[in-house]
């Protein structure tokens, strides 16, 4: 080991401990307020974690309010619920036809479906949705038997055959993503791909392209909806290397379901 290396790693490995918790809070933070798939148990343990954390006297400034901006969000989103005008969520009802379809949501965060009408939305969690409207639909069918699957809005931009923004499932693949924009086009710059949240990247590099490979979800990499697939453009790339990409995305199963792009 090189002297540079040795006291490279001492410096790391001496950071105050304030810094290290101020480290872990901001990613437990991000975590819980990512988790598509979270339950009501979870994000209101989370949010008691990251009060109590905001009000740790051994941590600075910045990794309280950290915790409190993080804590105020999971609050938020336990009021509110997880979906939103224009969100899209689809319905199968064993044996009925008419209530078996891709749903939008509607002002008020109404679902508008027939037979039973109107299904109010707000403050319902995605993890919830399925017993929420098994419930509802118990209410005019014996013992209904229904799955459900909310589209997770997410934008696809640059060097992509059709750009724009696509509705995927939580449990689809990152890979659906771009798949649902056509795949990449031949000035794609294939190893800056990135996704971005607020026009910070959150997936890049190598750690994405593995995120990729080993089929992981939307849910499972923290993704939330408005969140942006980017593929940079650049005059050097050769016809194998998108050639080469689209083999490897159509290499990883797909998700059956129908991607839908919403404008």
């Amino acid at each position: 080991m090189t002297p540079t290396l040795r006291v490279l790693m001492v410096a790391a490995f001496a950071l105050p401990a304030a810094a290290t918790a101020a480290a872990q809070a901001q990613s437990a933070a991000a975590a819980s307020a990512s988790a598509l798939s979270a339950t009501r148990a979870e994000l209101e343990a989370s949010a008691a974690r990251l009060e109590q954390t905001a009000r740790s006297p051994a941590l600075g400034d910045a990794a309280r309010v950290t915790a409190a901006t993080a804590a105020a969000r999971i609050r938020h989103r336990l009021g509110e619920g997880d979906f939103t005008l224009g969100d899209r969520i689809f319905v199968a009802v064993e044996g009925e036809k008419e209530l078996s379809d891709t749903f939008t949501v509607g002002p008020g965060r109404v679902l508008a479906m027939p037979v039973i009408g109107d299904v109010p939305l707000a403050g319902v969690l995605r993890s919830e949705l399925r017993a929420y409207l098994t419930h509802r639909l118990g209410q005019n069918l014996r013992d209904p038997t229904v799955r459900v699957s909310a589209y997770v809005r997410l934008s696809v931009q640059g060097a992509v055959a059709h750009p724009g923004f696509y509705g995927v499932p939580a449990e689809g693949l990152l890979s659906d993503a771009f798949m649902a924009a056509g795949g990449t086009t031949q000035e794609a710059d294939l190893h800056k791909l990135r996704i971005e949240r607020d026009g910070r990247p959150l997936w890049e590099g190598k750690a994405l392209t593995e995120a990729i490979a080993v089929g992981q979800t939307i849910d499972q990499a923290g993704l939330i909806p408005g969140d942006q697939f980017v593929v940079p453009r650049r005059g050097a790339t050769t016809v194998g290397e998108v050639l080469r990409f689209g083999g490897f995305l159509l290499s990883i199963p797909v998700t059956v379901y129908t991607l839908s792009k919403i404008f």
